[in-house]
């Protein structure tokens, strides 16, 4: 059976292909979109969260507007002025271009960079210029930051690119990859830092990496991008939890988990797909399986026995977390296993048991959901089903196409 074919059964009842569940998280992410965009400011919100008084949106993130956009890049014209409450994606881009050089944030500025290369932006030298000021390469920046600065350099557009650049922040990462263990440290200048969780690495800081130099490689064939990449990937893989959880804090030392949740929706649904993927489509390994265990968590997370994805609010919910004061967990795993890299502090599951949701929701969730599933790769994924089935089957999905 392909691996897209794989039947999950919802709360209700309902029975869904990866595939048909895929479709449905791409039209709410649309729909969510359009409601977390304030047109009176041209930005997306921080967030939509519940309380009391109902969903209320709050704050503004230029970061996460230029997720967003870079989510509805393949969207069709009548989706994104819908989203975009009549504008367009260029006109948004300009008003975070034009602001570039009040960002001090290395983040921003790249998703920023990213997002103007894909559209073509007139004045992307603004933006060069800019972060020939943050000086990524000599100052201590996080891997997240250096990896979106990577992609935003890698990824193939009609736009120019600054190979040199591209292949020095690919060296810094590289550098700092080890090898022993398949992980990326939270910042590349970890062993300068000393606290209690200087050997702490993230989700997040495994698998930007693993994006930026899958798009490196295809830039350049630097195969060694490639190998490090394809190495973590196996790392993240074979440490997935077993109802396919992707969890949060890591060991760059070991490369073992050091603390679990919480467990985010945007890592299962969108984070990790994205960077599996984009090593797929370098000519790496076939990682559906562990997508496939990733989405089907979403859906029947045995920690709550609640869905994240919310037919009635029309969201995906943020995480799932424990039931704790001030991340207290994270802090007691870090600070017991940087005496000893095998030691964990006893008794957490039971103490701070992971039952909470937390009722938040953020754009860029929504756009890296429309980026990790374009609807060409989705297509595709139909076309990869239909072309494993027997002619039994085939002719039954064509009788079932409406």
């Amino acid at each position: 059976m392909n691996e897209w074919e794989m039947i999950i059964r919802t709360p209700g009842g309902e029975y869904l292909t990866v595939r048909q569940l895929i479709l449905k998280m791409r039209m709410l992410a649309i729909r969510a979109l359009g409601r977390m965009f304030r047109p009176e400011e041209n930005l997306f919100a921080f967030r939509i969260i519940r309380t009391g008084k109902g969903d209320v949106l709050e704050g503004l993130s230029r970061r996460y507007t230029a997720i967003a956009l870079m989510g509805l890049l393949e969207e069709s014209e009548d989706v994104i002025r819908q989203v975009l409450h009549g504008r367009s994606i260029t006109t948004i881009c300009h008003r975070l271009v034009d602001g570039v050089h009040e960002s001090q944030d290395l983040g921003e500025v790249s998703l920023i960079l990213w997002l103007a290369r894909r559209v073509s932006h007139y004045n992307v030298d603004k933006i060069f210029d800019h972060l020939n000021i943050l000086d990524p390469l000599g100052r201590d920046y996080s891997t997240v930051e250096l990896s979106w600065l990577l992609t935003g350099l890698s990824v193939r557009c009609n736009e120019k690119t600054d190979t040199e650049a591209a292949g020095l922040v690919a060296r810094k990462l590289l550098q700092s990859f080890n090898e022993k263990s398949g992980m990326f440290p939270h910042r590349p200048g970890w062993r300068h830092t000393k606290n209690y969780r200087s050997h702490v690495t993230c989700f997040a800081d495994l698998v930007y990496p693993i994006q930026a130099l899958s798009y490196y490689y295809l830039l350049t064939g630097d195969s060694e991008a490639l190998d490090a990449a394809s190495r973590c990937a196996e790392r993240i893989c074979f440490l997935q939890g077993r109802s396919g959880q992707w969890w949060w804090h890591y060991d760059y030392r070991t490369g073992k988990v050091i603390e679990g949740y919480p467990v985010y929706a945007v890592h299962q649904d969108a984070m990790a797909p994205m960077a599996l993927l984009a090593i797929q489509d370098a000519g790496g390994m076939d990682y559906s399986r562990w997508i496939d265990r990733g989405i089907s968590w979403l859906v029947n997370p045995p920690e709550t026995g609640v869905s994240l994805i919310d037919p009635q609010a029309d969201l995906i919910w943020r995480k799932v977390c424990r039931h704790e004061p001030n991340r207290l967990s994270r802090g007691l795993q870090a600070a017991v296993s940087r005496f000893h890299a095998s030691w964990r502090m006893p008794g957490i599951d039971w103490l701070f048991r992971p039952e909470q949701i937390d009722y938040e929701s953020r754009p860029y969730h929504m756009g890296w959901i429309l980026c990790a599933w374009p609807a060409d790769r989705v297509d595709a994924m139909e076309r990869s089903i239909y072309a494993h089935a027997d002619d039994e089957t085939q002719a039954e999905m064509i009788l079932s196409i409406p």
